[in-house]
């Protein structure tokens, strides 16, 4: 997850503060000593309590999926241990603070588009039909209009023009909309055990 640090006018400084909140990381913010949850972005305790950062978009993925659709991507070339669990036992998280949806990997793999509204914003969870570890989550809305996506022969089109959309970029490649942009949304993995914790009154997409 990637968290802006700017809150307010002022850019905070975070530290890893020890201890888990609802089995997972918190930190604490060196101006305040507040203590934050790493899943919401939320301070849970101190003078900041309530404040929330804004959450950023951000992917779960292989390197190889990555560096192929980011060629000039620079990384830390660091030993690094392994994850012990794949993709697909994991969900995308959809948080617009009003409502919380989980998309479960396997389902958004399996269909390639799930066309959804959450906390009244169209948005769209797409998996790149060309490799299933490449996921991304678009606004529909294109102005005043609001597109619906399908995948077709192995392709991602709209429904209403045919035109057919980058799945890594949002962006429409030909057909009527080429050259338009989806706004890309904040989307992040969870475990699904913690997005229930996290988000008790949140929404388990099911076909």
């Amino acid at each position: 997850m990637v968290h802006r640090r700017e809150l307010e006018g002022r850019t905070l400084i975070f530290g890893v503060h020890g201890a888990l909140w609802g089995n997972a990381m918190t930190w604490w913010d060196h101006e305040t000593g507040s203590i934050w949850s790493q899943p919401l972005g939320e301070a849970i305790a101190g003078p900041l309590k309530g404040a929330r950062l804004e959450a950023y978009p951000v992917t779960f993925t292989t390197w190889g999926a990555w560096v192929e659709a980011h060629p000039d991507t620079i990384a830390l070339d660091a030993p690094a241990g392994l994850s012990g669990f794949t993709l697909e036992e994991l969900v995308i998280v959809v948080d617009f603070g009003t409502e919380a949806v989980a998309y479960p990997v396997q389902e958004v793999q399996r269909l390639g588009v799930i066309n959804d509204v959450v906390a009244g914003l169209e948005i769209v969870v797409v998996s790149d039909p060309a490799d299933p570890q490449r996921w991304s989550v678009f606004s529909r809305r294109l102005d005043d209009e609001v597109v619906e996506l399908e995948v077709e022969d192995g392709r991602i089109v709209d429904v209403r023009t045919g035109s057919v959309w980058d799945p890594v970029r949002g962006l429409a490649r030909s057909g009527p909309l080429s050259g338009d942009i989806l706004d890309t949304m904040p989307g992040f993995t969870s475990f699904p055990k913690d997005f229930d914790t996290f988000w008790p009154e949140g929404r388990l997409w099911r076909p």
